[in-house]
C-alpha cells in the first residue's frame, strides 16, 4: 500500500480549545439569543457586512451552519467566557484550503466582552491549533484600516501587516475602505 505523506490533512469535522480564560468549540443553537444580540450592535454591524441577522430565526440559522464543519471550507467557533459559559463571541477560519495550507480568519466579539482579550486569545488559539493540526502554513486577516482594534488584535497575535488594500470592500456604512491585510506563517509562531 503506497503512503502519501505529502497530502494535505483531512478537514476537521469538530473541535475544543481553551485558554487561560475562554473555551473555543463549534456553535450551539442554544446561543442563538446571544448571537442576535451580536450582530445588532453597531460596531459589529459596521465592521461586519456580512453578518445579517435580523431575528433569531437567522441567529439559530447561523449556529446551524456553524456548527457544520462538513464541507471543509471553514472551522467556526463560539467563544465562551470559561468561568460563566457565556457566550461572548465568533471566530471562523474560512476560505479554508489545506491543499494550498492556507486560510483566512475572523472574529466578532460582543460588546460585553470587549477589552477582556477575547479576540486576540482566540485568534492565538485557532491560529496555533490551524497550523500544528491542520498543518497550515499561512493565515490571512484583513479589517477596515480605520478598525484600529482589529489591527491591534493581528498584532498582538503576531501578524505581519503586509500592505494595504485600496477600496478593498465595502464595509456596513455603505462605502469601500482601504483594508490592511496581515498575515502569519507557521515559520513565524515557531520562531
Amino acid at each position: 500500500m503506497a503512503s502519501f505523506p505529502d497530502m494535505p490533512p483531512t478537514p476537521p469535522t469538530s473541535v475544543e480549545l481553551s485558554t487561560a480564560k475562554f473555551v473555543l468549540r463549534p456553535p450551539s443553537t442554544a446561543e442563538a439569543p446571544e448571537v442576535l444580540r451580536l450582530a445588532r450592535d453597531p460596531d459589529v454591524r459596521l465592521w461586519n457586512p456580512r453578518c445579517r441577522i435580523e431575528d433569531e430565526a437567522a441567529a439559530v440559522a447561523d449556529c446551524l451552519k456553524g456548527a457544520d464543519w462538513s464541507d471543509g471550507t471553514h472551522a467556526t467557533f463560539s467563544i465562551l467566557d470559561a468561568e460563566s459559559g457565556r457566550y461572548v463571541g465568533t471566530i471562523a477560519l474560512h476560505g479554508l484550503d489545506l491543499e494550498n495550507a492556507q486560510a483566512r480568519i475572523g472574529y466578532r466579539i460582543a460588546p460585553w466582552a470587549r477589552g477582556r482579550g477575547a479576540a486576540t486569545a482566540s485568534v492565538q488559539a485557532v491560529t496555533t491549533w490551524a497550523t500544528t493540526t491542520l498543518q497550515l502554513e499561512r493565515i490571512v486577516l484583513t479589517h477596515a484600516v480605520e478598525n484600529h482594534a482589529s489591527c491591534r488584535v493581528a498584532q498582538k497575535s503576531g501578524f505581519v501587516l503586509e500592505g494595504v488594500m485600496r477600496s478593498a470592500k465595502r464595509f456596513g456604512d455603505g462605502r469601500l475602505h482601504d483594508e490592511h491585510l496581515h498575515a502569519v506563517l507557521a515559520a513565524d509562531l515557531a520562531s
